[in-house]
């Protein structure tokens, strides 16, 4: 009984998961920008969304000779998370059967 609704939140949250992951990826392209006006509404969205993020493995790793290194990081471990959530989502849809 408690197992479809485990898949449910398993699956929703590898898909906010994978959605998560691509907002990381077009910060990190834009920061390549030197123009981009990060108080114009769609990238302050994008930078409110991810910089909390971000800034957890900033204080981990900091810039080395003005190179930003830490969505490296964040983006092995947003992966390992999905990774193991969607393997979650999977052996409980798989169980329903």
């Amino acid at each position: 009984m408690g197992s479809p609704a485990l898949g449910l939140v398993a699956s929703t949250l590898s898909t906010f998961l994978n959605i998560y992951f691509i907002l990381l990826v077009i910060r990190v392209l834009l920061s390549w920008f030197p123009n981009v006006d990060w108080l114009n509404p769609p990238f302050s969205v994008i930078s409110q969304l991810t910089d909390p993020y971000l800034n957890l493995f900033r204080s981990i790793i900091p810039p080395l000779g003005g190179l930003d290194l830490s969505p490296l990081l964040a983006f092995i471990v947003l992966q390992l998370v999905a990774q193991s959530v969607s393997q979650v989502a999977a052996t409980v849809a798989m169980s329903a059967f």
